[in-house]
Formats: structure tokens, C-alpha cells, sequence
């Protein structure tokens, strides 16, 4: 006769912090494909954001090289950017190409 299975715990789920929630809806609005085309988002505070979440995640992006931000009137936030140079993008490999021949090694 087959033992019986024990019985797992159930995973726990790991709330996401305030400036975690923050961070994650803000990349997501700066990584959208209008966005990118656009290199211009404006970001909304969130009833739901705290002061201390939003000033941090505010401070992070004022930190960071080639982003320009604007406080607006209505307390959005506008961030504009500029392309990344030539050197810096990443190089979309077509798979057709890549699937040529192995290499010797």
C-alpha cells in the first residue's frame, strides 16, 4: 500500500514593500513602448503612495544620469530622457543568422 502524501505547507507569499510597489509601477510606465518612443513619461502620484515611498523613489530617479524631471502643478512628475548612444543600445541579432554553423569549439 502507497503512504499517504504528507502535507506541504503552503508557500507564503511575501508582501511587496511600499517603494517595491512604487519602484516596479514606475519602470513599468518608463519601460512601455510609447514611452520609449516618445523618451517622455509622466508619472502620477498614487493615493496608495506614501510620502516617504514616493520621496525615496523620486530621489532614486533624480540620481540617475541622462533622466531630466519636471514637478509639475498637479504633483505628476514628468521624466524625459534622451536616446542612448550608439554605443550603448543592444544589437537585436536576427536567428536566422545565428543558426548558421556552430562553432568549432
Amino acid at each position: 500500500m502507497a503512504k499517504p502524501k504528507k502535507q506541504e505547507k503552503p508557500a507564503q507569499r511575501e508582501e511587496m514593500s511600499g517603494v517595491e510597489r512604487l519602484g516596479l509601477r514606475v519602470s513599468s510606465m518608463i519601460n512601455h513602448p510609447v514611452a520609449q518612443a516618445q523618451r517622455w513619461v509622466n508619472i502620477h502620484r498614487l493615493d496608495s503612495d506614501g510620502e516617504r515611498e514616493w520621496e525615496e523613489v523620486m530621489g532614486l530617479l533624480s540620481e540617475t544620469d541622462g533622466i531630466v524631471m519636471t514637478f509639475n502643478d498637479d504633483e505628476s512628475v514628468t521624466l524625459k530622457w534622451e536616446p542612448q548612444a550608439e554605443e550603448d543600445r543592444v544589437v537585436e541579432v536576427d536567428d536566422a543568422f545565428a543558426a548558421e554553423e556552430p562553432a568549432p569549439f
